[in-house]
C-alpha cells in the first residue's frame, strides 16, 4: 500500500511519472515561485503511443490525481520516445 501524498514537490512527481507511466524522460518545474503549488510536467513514455493528446492528459491526470489535488495549478505535455526525439532535432 503506498503512503498517502501529504505534498506535492519535483521529486514527488517525477517519480510518480517513472512508476505509474513508465516514463523514460521527466521535467518538472516548480513555476509557483517556490510555494510548491504551480507545476509544469514534460513526460515522455512508451505509453503514450498510438494515444491523443486527449487520452495522454487523462493518464496523465489519472496516475498523479493524488498530487494534483494538492496543487494551485497544473499543466502537463506528454509526448511518445519518438516525439520527443522529432522535438530534440
Amino acid at each position: 500500500m503506498s503512503t498517502p501524498v501529504t505534498s506535492v514537490t519535483i521529486e514527488s512527481l517525477t517519480e510518480a511519472c517513472n512508476d505509474r507511466l513508465g516514463a523514460t524522460h521527466v521535467e518538472a518545474k516548480d513555476i509557483s515561485g517556490g510555494c510548491g503549488q504551480n507545476f509544469e510536467l514534460k513526460i515522455v513514455s512508451p505509453m503514450f503511443e498510438g494515444k491523443t493528446t486527449l487520452q495522454k492528459h487523462r493518464m496523465v491526470n489519472e496516475a498523479l490525481k493524488d498530487q494534483i489535488a494538492l496543487v494551485h495549478a497544473f499543466s502537463q505535455k506528454s509526448f511518445t520516445p519518438a516525439q520527443w526525439e522529432a522535438l530534440q532535432q
